[in-house]
């Protein structure tokens, strides 16, 4: 009776841990640029049972030994880069990834980054009184700007400043321009992108954000890379990539696992009931 209750309260709190990814999914369902959580389980330790040779009786077919499962853990979670479809808004700061690659903000001020599919970006003014461009939560888009030096024009990563009185034209490629009244050009930059070579390490962090963990090297899961035909990723102004979670489908899994949710629970109940018989015998 005790391993009937290790096991359906060890999976209980599996499956506790799966709707909670299901209804985070099923919240940001409209959230742009989200990416659904998936859950991994793992089988715990199963022991190999012999029943004593009385078992044994005429006409059994099945073997006296079986095997005795404890249940399932939750071992990690990871995003499901699948690209969510593609809504046009028309909204000049509106950028949006077709391929697998990500934006990469300036998390924290201090050199910190974080990384994210949302490009619902808007124009805000930093401490030093810059126009740039930044998340709908205040982070700053990163790209290669130009920064003058003694030696002359040199590229940097850094925060994307907008002069006053441009509007923004930003290519497939991802290059940025301001585009004067009079119709000059200037060069105002190129975001920088990322490719995740394993998604699974990202975590899922505030505001829509990923990072790497502080004990992975960003290099080991994230490579650079350069928006265009080659690498089979481009920049879209003016559209913004929907939630890549599907209802329906977040819905059927939520109806399986509250039933196998309500079985655990129910074998749990019963487990108790024997428990409680078991100790009110009377010899």
């Amino acid at each position: 009776m005790n391993n009937s209750i290790i096991n359906a309260t060890v999976s209980m709190n599996a499956l506790q841990q799966r709707l909670d990814l299901l209804a985070e999914n099923m919240a940001n369902v409209n959230t742009a640029g989200y990416k659904r959580k998936e859950a991994t389980f793992q089988d715990l330790l199963t022991n190999a049972k012999q029943q004593p040779e009385p078992f044994r009786k005429d006409g059994r077919v099945s073997p006296l030994g079986y095997n005795q499962g404890w249940g399932t853990r939750f071992i990690q979670q990871g995003p499901d880069m699948t690209q969510g479809s593609l809504k046009q808004t028309g909204t000049s700061t509106d950028l949006a990834l077709d391929g697998n690659a990500l934006f990469v903000v300036d998390s924290d001020g201090n050199g910190g980054r974080g990384y994210t599919r949302s490009g619902a970006f808007q124009l805000t003014v930093n401490g030093q009184g810059d126009t740039i461009l930044a998340t709908d939560t205040g982070y700053p888009v990163l790209g290669q700007v130009p920064v003058q030096t003694p030696n002359g024009v040199v590229l940097r990563e850094g925060s994307i400043v907008v002069p006053q009185g441009v509007s923004l034209q930003i290519s497939n490629e991802g290059v940025i321009e301001g585009i004067r009244a009079d119709g000059t050009r200037t060069q105002l930059g190129t975001l920088t992108l990322v490719q995740p070579t394993r998604p699974d390490a990202l975590v899922a962090v505030a505001d829509n954000l990923f990072a790497v963990p502080a004990d992975v090297d960003a290099a080991d899961i994230l490579a650079p890379v350069v928006a265009g035909v080659e690498s089979g990723v481009a920049v879209r102004q003016g559209y913004i990539e929907q939630s890549n979670v599907d209802l329906v489908e977040e819905m059927t899994e939520l109806l399986s696992v509250q039933r196998a949710y309500q079985l655990s629970a129910r074998a749990l109940s019963s487990a108790d009931n024997m428990a409680g018989l078991a100790n009110n015998m009377r010899a």
